[in-house]
């Protein structure tokens, strides 16, 4: 009997068979729907009276910032080859080389923050809306909005997780196959029962990283900050920082299940014959997800820190709570 599951042959990335609709686009779709709409609501329990044209503009102009800056994250930072720094006109281009509609593959979390940001300030500025109010707002909103992303990595088989022996450990269809060889290897395919004889590489079953991160980083994130800290927030920003610090420990907790970068994790060789990178489970080992979320979660303190201070010197006035 096997002691671990194979992804569900009837799952397909795409929706309709022949027609460029895939389940990774409406989960897009369907995120920022939600965060749209949990604002909505957050501005009336504030009573703030705003125009509902500059509430989508204003996740209109956040949204382009998004995927901006997570296609040039994921095709710069992410992409050691320097393929498409030579080539930039291929970042936004949704075709392969025959011509084939394949999408835009590839996103940056961190990326997509930092272009968020960017979008949503200069957005802020032009109107005369108050960064910080609507920034509350926004990001207590996101993280339910985030866990549908995850759902779509999930249908799609990609950011799969590190090798597991765990029952509920997935076989996914496009994980990298690994040398059979190894005597991790052969030792974890006896232990789940399944027969590597006669072959040279062999699909196992990794953790689903994806379900992980959207309970973490979606679900429990947004729980906290909505049901705990919405209408307790002691100074306008608070929300803000602490989401970055929020999602930078879900996202660094997560890293330790999921398949780290080929090229860009900073690997620690454990053992005379070195570790391969689908087996490394050293705390040590951090990956670059995981130096991106330290440097996150020290911005939510210092935001945190630099609010409070002026909060504390300005005069008090009444706020939208």
């Amino acid at each position: 009997m096997y002691q671990y599951i194979h992804f569900p042959e009837w799952l397909s990335p795409v929706i309709i068979p022949g027609l460029p609709f895939h389940w990774y686009g409406m989960m897009y779709l369907l995120a920022f729907t939600v965060a749209y709409l949990l604002t909505l609501r957050q501005i009336a329990e504030r009573g703030i009276v705003v125009e509902r044209d500059d509430v989508a503009n204003l996740f209109f102009w956040t949204i382009i910032g998004l995927l901006l800056g997570s296609r040039i994250f994921a095709t710069t930072i992410y992409d050691p080859t320097g393929y498409y720094l030579r080539k930039p006109w291929l970042i936004f281009w949704p075709f392969d080389e025959e011509m084939n509609f394949t999408g835009i593959q590839g996103m940056s979390y961190h990326g997509g923050l930092t272009g968020a940001v960017v979008g949503f300030i200069v957005y802020c500025r032009r109107r005369k809306l108050s960064v910080l109010e609507f920034g509350d707002m926004v990001v207590t909103a996101v993280p339910l909005g985030y866990t549908f992303g995850r759902l779509g990595n999930f249908i799609n088989g990609e950011l799969y997780g590190r090798i597991s022996a765990a029952p509920w450990a997935i076989v996914f269809p496009n994980a990298e196959r690994v040398p059979t060889t190894h005597p991790a290897v052969r030792a974890l395919a006896e232990k789940i029962g399944l027969d590597i004889k006669d072959l040279t590489f062999v699909n196992l079953p990794r953790h689903p990283s994806q379900l992980y991160e959207a309970f973490l980083e979606g679900v429990v994130l947004w729980a906290v900050m909505w049901f705990v800290f919405r209408k307790r927030r002691p100074y306008p920003g608070f929300m803000i920082g602490l989401y970055l610090i929020g999602y930078a420990i879900a996202r660094f907790l997560a890293e330790y299940f999921r398949q780290p970068d080929a090229e860009l994790d900073f690997v620690i060789e454990l053992g005379p014959a070195g570790n391969p990178r689908w087996l490394l489970l050293s705390p040590f080992n951090l990956t670059t997800g995981q130096v991106l979320s330290l440097l996150m979660a020290a911005a939510g303190i210092i935001v945190l820190y630099v609010l409070r201070r002026y909060a504390n010197r300005a005069p008090k006035v009444e706020t939208y709570d």
